[in-house]
């Protein structure tokens, strides 16, 4: 049946090319053309809607994560010297998305019917869950595991088929994917890419049905616009630069555990880290011993030598961040070494706006301060800047926490701690403005990769009432139809 689809799918696709020869005869020499008609073939089958197939398809993924997950840690050790317990904690949080969809798949898929007009109420309105087709996700390298595997278990549940291409920087990590995720996932449906950006550039030259990126900004941009080409719908999870106010009255102790954790975790490679610190004066003069401290009780008197902290991805990432140290003052750490591409946990003092730090995404162990009159100040320098992807504020006050959130825009917010949002499974995560759009995590994964499908289903008969809205009109029938389809509306004054 998956042949006969896939023949009757390239004959379809070999008729409908009106006008835009280019384009087909560029398709039909893409490396990528045959995989992408293939999962499509298949998905015409039906093969991924039952729900069985799902839950199986999941099930399959858990065990990949739980069978596989000495290799993954040493895969991650390979490709970032990411401690095991930080990969531990990515593949947990990845599972919990597993295991939650499990959990619920069935509501989630069940047809969710809504209010009918009077008109309608011997009818069945509702909403169709169904899947988008086959849908090309991407993934950058600093959580290689959760960053691709999370989206694909939407895709999954939502009943698609799937492209996942992993980060050519996570080489280790890409390899493992590839050579071991086919092994528990059915070939006919996922596949996995690897390569660089010019793979990356052959594969959107296909038409998917759905794009799910991870990254920056710039290469967001690109992903956009090649989506744009074909009118495929997208995600896009971007990053900038996540600011984190820290008030006057503050345990500084426990914020300086809580900022350190979030902004050194990973090495600071982390789209949700805090990427700046926001405080007066005086708050940086105790928020700085307290930094210090947390960052020896963290990683001991020699950072380097710690088997907790990892390494920047590459070379190139290496000297990026380094140049940033330039900015400010150096009042903690500072030290780097190009062979080990070991950059020391690092705070700048008296970080100017205008300073190459603040002008572009740290991901870096580098925390940049900057310090304002007061919070009203912190908050307008917030506000003329892009909308973060995620946004800090820590206060023993919950007015001045509340006052962040409700004067901010960002995609997410966490009051008191960094990053811990990301892991309540039962909230959404992701940007918005130029940290990017869309949302997922939970059921909002199985949202994502859905097309909510508005259906109403009525019945041959009862023809009398339907006659009221054939022609000709009459006023009668006009004094009939319109109540009848009125929304009545619910508050005390009239509607204006």
């Amino acid at each position: 049946m998956i042949l006969e689809a896939k023949k009757y799918y390239e004959v379809y696709m070999a008729s409908n090319v009106t006008g835009d020869n280019e384009s087909f005869f560029k398709c039909s020499s893409n490396p990528y053309a045959s995989l992408v008609t293939s999962l499509k073939a298949t998905w015409l089958t039906g093969k991924t809607h039952p729900m069985e197939y799902r839950k199986k398809q999941l099930e399959a993924l858990g065990r990949f994560l739980d069978e596989k997950k000495e290799d993954i840690l040493h895969a991650q050790y390979q490709d970032m010297r990411k401690p095991h317990f930080e990969s531990g904690f990515e593949t947990a949080v990845t599972k919990n998305e597993v295991k939650f969809a499990l959990d619920n798949l069935s509501s989630w898929m069940k047809d969710e019917y809504v209010e009918k007009p009077l008109a309608m109420q011997f009818d069945s309105a509702f909403i169709r869950k169904d899947p988008f087709g086959v849908v090309l996700i991407i993934a950058p390298y600093d959580y290689p595991i959760n960053l691709i595997l999370a989206p694909l278990v939407g895709a999954i549940a939502a009943g698609n088929c799937a492209i996942i291409k992993p980060s050519e920087k996570s080489p280790c990590t890409a390899r493992l994917l590839a050579e071991f995720l086919p092994c528990y996932l059915d070939s006919d449906t996922f596949a996995v890419v690897t390569g660089g950006p010019e793979h990356v550039t052959k594969l959107l030259e296909n038409h998917f049905d759905y794009i799910f990126f991870t990254g920056s900004t710039r290469v967001g941009k690109i992903i956009m616009s090649a989506a744009a080409r074909n009118l495929t719908p997208l995600t896009l999870e971007l990053g900038g630069k996540c600011p984190c106010y820290v008030d006057d009255c503050c345990d500084f102790h426990n914020a300086a555990n809580r900022i350190a954790w979030g902004k050194f975790f990973n090495a600071g490679q982390t789209c949700i880290a805090p990427d700046y610190v926001l405080c007066t004066v005086e708050a940086q003069e105790k928020l700085m011993p307290c930094l210090r401290q947390a960052i020896r009780e963290f990683y001991g008197c020699v950072p380097q030598d710690s088997p907790d902290f990892g390494r920047m991805v590459n070379d190139n990432e290496f000297r990026r961040v380094k140049a940033l140290l330039n900015s400010g003052r150096v009042a903690i750490g500072g030290e780097t070494d190009e062979c080990d591409r070991y950059i020391a946990p690092t705070v700048l003092a008296d970080v100017k706006e205008w300073e190459p730090v603040m002008q572009e995404e740290i991901f870096g162990p580098v925390l940049p301060i900057v310090t304002v009159a007061d919070l009203d100040a912190a908050i307008a320098f917030i506000n003329c800047r892009p909308r973060p992807l995620a946004a800090y504020a820590f206060s023993s006050n919950n007015k001045v926490v509340n006052k962040v959130l409700d004067c901010i825009s960002s995609g997410g917010f966490c009051g008191n701690d960094c990053m811990m949002q990301f892991l309540v499974i039962t909230l959404p995560y992701g940007g918005i403005g130029c940290s990017g759009f869309g949302k997922y995590h939970g059921k909002f994964n199985f949202d994502t990769f859905t097309n909510k499908r508005g259906t109403l289903l009525r019945c041959m008969g009862l023809e009398k009432f339907n006659s009221f809205r054939y022609p000709p009109y009459n006023d009668a029938k006009q004094a009939l139809i319109t109540p009848s389809l009125e929304i009545r509306h619910r508050g005390f004054g009239p509607m204006l």
